[in-house]
């Protein structure tokens, strides 16, 4: 029952001192409240910030993956014509696409291992890494590299493969 005796001490103040106001009624729990206002507007701010993080380098596996596929054209014709089934070759360049974006989640847990630590004893502010928050951060980095992998998969695979051998 803070808030109702808040605003009953406003109404008897805001009486007695009609003239100025001189006083200032501050209750904890709203203080409390608008803290976690402030906290929920920065965690959007900042899963924004990584969802556009996530976007970019899953198209940048794209482009890469895209690259890759367009100069191993020739072979992925030559896997073709022996007799490599689509589905083969969409392993092939999935397994690849994961192998890139695995590597690059465990780089980016060995900074978020790192930095924590660096921040600790130059700034003396404690720091905390979970597990889990590790484990999640592979796991997104293997699924960003998967989610934009399929397409350049896919588009090796339907690679004509008489087209993919004359390329050069």
């Amino acid at each position: 029952q803070v808030r109702p005796f808040a605003s009953v001490v406003r109404n008897i103040l805001a009486q007695s001192h009609a003239a100025k106001k001189d006083y200032e009624v501050q209750v904890p729990l709203e203080l409390l409240n608008q803290a976690e206002r402030e906290k929920r507007l920065w965690n959007l701010v900042l899963g924004s910030i990584a969802g556009i993080s996530l976007l970019v380098g899953g198209i940048g596996i794209m482009n890469i993956m895209l690259a890759t596929v367009t100069e191993r054209t020739r072979e992925i014709g030559i896997r073709r014509a022996l007799g490599a089934k689509r589905r083969q070759i969409v392993r092939q360049f999935l397994i690849e696409t994961v192998v890139l974006s695995t590597t690059g989640g465990l780089l980016g847990i060995l900074m978020g291992l790192f930095i924590p630590q660096l921040i600790t004893r130059i700034a003396f502010m404690p720091t905390q890494v979970t597990a889990w928050s590790l484990a999640l951060s592979l796991g997104m980095s293997v699924a960003i590299g998967i989610v934009f992998g399929v397409y350049p998969a896919r588009r090796a695979a339907y690679l004509d493969p008489i087209e993919a051998l004359r390329h050069e």
